[in-house]
């Protein structure tokens, strides 16, 4: 299925089911939410990376307009529906300040393998121990999935938006498998870099080595 929707170009990647708090202040985009609060209807964020919009991103809904300031600007809650890929880009939309584009939906499939989420989950926890970070999720680990945990495993912008790209729940946790076991000897090893750096001018106990 292929249909226009309004765009919001934004240098952030959004997974369906993610929630997002907006401050809107650009007209444009004021005049986006609020053609979006009128018709009931979605508009799409796609990633920008290196100031290059990406062909693919995700299908927003309106939630709620929290808060409208007396000079138009608002703050919004929104959540991630599901993934886009655009295929023509409309600059120009008549009577309208923003752009849009046709897009259709990949088929996206949520089948994927518990015992491996498990371990993604684990990786993901080692990590935060690590970097000494308290995270709580809304669910119990034995139910998260991918796209609600992706944010908190330490990606970057690229790596974030390379997951969305996957089209297929296994593909995304074997994804972020791999990224777990490489990035945490690395944070572990500077961690406990910083720990000796710490150390250094200080009074050391440190037992003699036996010969």
């Amino acid at each position: 299925m292929t249909n226009f929707i309004p765009i919001f170009p934004l240098g952030i990647v959004v997974y369906p089911g993610e929630e997002l708090n907006l401050h809107i202040f650009e007209p444009r985009y004021k005049q986006l939410i609020a053609d979006s609060k009128e018709g009931k209807r979605p508009f799409g964020i796609p990633a920008v990376i290196g100031n290059t919009m990406s062909e693919m991103g995700t299908l927003m809904e309106l939630l709620e307009i929290t808060k409208l300031y007396d000079n138009g600007e608002m703050d919004i809650k929104t959540r991630g529906i599901k993934v886009f890929r655009m295929l023509e880009i409309i600059k120009t939309v008549p009577d309208k300040l923003y752009s849009g584009a046709i897009v259709n939906y990949p088929q996206n499939y949520s089948n994927g393998n518990r015992e491996l989420m498990e371990k993604v989950v684990a990786g993901i926890r080692r990590l935060h121990t690590i970097l000494k970070i308290s995270k709580t999720f809304n669910k119990a680990d034995n139910e998260l999935r991918s796209y609600e945990v992706a944010h908190h495993a330490g990606l970057s912008l690229e790596e974030e938006y390379e997951l969305l790209q996957l089209m297929h729940e296994l593909q995304r946790q074997e994804y972020l498998k791999r990224h777990l076991l490489k990035v945490v000897p690395v944070v572990t090893e500077m961690e406990t870099l910083k720990d000796k750096i710490k150390l250094n001018g200080h009074f050391k106990n440190l037992g003699g080595f036996d010969l």
